[in-house]
This record gives structure tokens, sequence and C-alpha cells, in this order.
């Protein structure tokens, strides 16, 4: 589930970017991006859960220390990407 939501997310920023580079209202689409990209966290937050619910060490061992970086990193970018167009209006005001 965490792949789809994550897959969402991406595109829905792509398309924040593409609305603001053609000019268009890209706020729906910027909440969208960001909201997908909580969705996606919770999603692998509940997969964790169920890992440790159901005792599967090796899984948690394995798989959360590279998802932590991974999901830190993805996270960031995310808001920087889908928080760029309202920067970049800002900075064309002044």
């Amino acid at each position: 589930m965490w792949v789809i939501l994550g897959v969402i997310a991406i595109v829905a920023t792509f398309i924040n970017l593409y609305l603001y580079k053609a000019g268009k209202d890209y706020k729906l689409a910027m909440a969208i991006g960001l909201s997908f990209t909580a969705l996606t966290l919770c999603a692998e937050y509940s997969l964790v859960s169920t890992w440790v619910e159901v005792e599967d060490w090796a899984a948690l061992m394995d798989v959360v220390p590279s998802m932590e970086r991974a999901l830190w990193f993805l996270t960031i970018v995310s808001i920087l990407l889908n928080i760029a167009p309202i920067l970049l209006d800002r900075k064309g005001t002044k």
C-alpha cells in the first residue's frame, strides 16, 4: 500500500511543478502531493507496526534502518519540491 501512495505522491508533485511552470493554479496539486506523502508515511508505519505485532524481528532489523533514512530523505525532498512554487512566487513578487 505504501508503494502505491508513494507513487501517487510523486506524480502529484510533478503535476504541481508542471502546473506552476504552465502558469496555472498549482495549489490543489501541492496539497495532494503533501497529503499523499503523509499517507505514505502512515502506511509504512502501519507495516512496521504489523511486524512488531507478529514479532517478525528479522524483517524489522533488515528493513527499518535503511527505510528510516530513505523516508526522511524522500519526505524532505517532497516538502521542498511541493513548496518550491510558493517560494518562487514570493521571490518573483519582491
